[in-house]
């Protein structure tokens, strides 16, 4: 009887530790790009540069985001970037200069407007894309998934990304990110949880800069809609600065 017991037991608890089995990476992956840069958004971003010398300079700027792989920012503070835009199309990205009335090409993984962001950390959040990925233990966050990614295309931000997502939720917690060599070139924390009608994601990003230690910058979210659909005409570059 006793052992009758213990099979259907078993058997009934099967189907539990199958379902809370550890997603895989792709599935993960997924779910950060959905929290992070869902297909279409409109969100108003503050950032913040902290500099060498305890200075900072802070940018207001406006986003639109369609599709897999477009997206536009108009900056409207402070006063001397106030007119200049980024159009982001796949691999290409450029930025309007009003006063030259041109745009000039960017690459992604230059720095976001000289802070410790680069170009693909704001335009460019389409990590299952970019990246394979392995989800790996880490003893010290075992309320944590640890992925390991690899870039898949040189036109990804990084070479190598450690990236730490609760399991409860799946929200990121904080990132790591290294060179092909495995030199670490900045580190994030991803901070203050909010909803936005709803939606609920980060709503700070601190990026660390791990070469010059003093450096770092703030990404804030001040209003994001996931509703939104944006006209395709907006992302043509000759609608640049219109």
């Amino acid at each position: 009887m006793k052992t009758c017991l213990k099979l259907l037991s078993l058997l009934v608890l099967l189907p539990l530790a199958a379902s809370a089995a550890t997603p895989s990476a792709e599935e993960l992956l997924q779910k950060y790009d959905a929290i992070m840069a869902p297909l279409n958004f409109e969100a108003t971003l503050t950032m913040v540069a902290h500099r060498d010398d305890g200075s900072t300079r802070a940018y207001k700027m406006r986003m639109l985001k369609a599709g897999d792989d477009k997206a536009r920012v108009w900056f409207l503070e402070p006063a001397a970037a106030r007119g200049q835009e980024i159009l982001s199309q796949g691999d290409n990205a450029w930025l309007y200069m009003p006063n030259l009335k041109r745009s000039v090409r960017m690459a992604s993984r230059d720095s976001f407007q000289g802070g410790d962001f680069n170009n693909a950390d704001v335009l460019r959040t389409n990590y299952a894309r970019d990246y394979s990925a392995q989800v790996v233990e880490d003893p010290s966050m075992p309320e944590a998934y640890l992925l390991e990614l690899k870039a898949k295309t040189e036109d990804a931000g990084y070479d190598r990304i450690k990236l730490w997502v609760a399991k409860k939720d799946t929200l990121p917690l904080k990132g790591e990110f290294y060179t092909a060599s495995g030199k670490m070139l900045r580190a994030a924390e991803f901070l203050e949880v909010k909803s936005f009608d709803g939606f609920r994601r980060p709503s700070r990003v601190v990026m660390k800069n791990m070469i010059a230690i003093k450096r770092f910058s703030e990404l804030t979210v001040d209003s994001f809609d996931a509703r939104v659909q944006p006209a395709a005409g907006r992302f043509v570059l000759d609608d640049l600065g219109r």
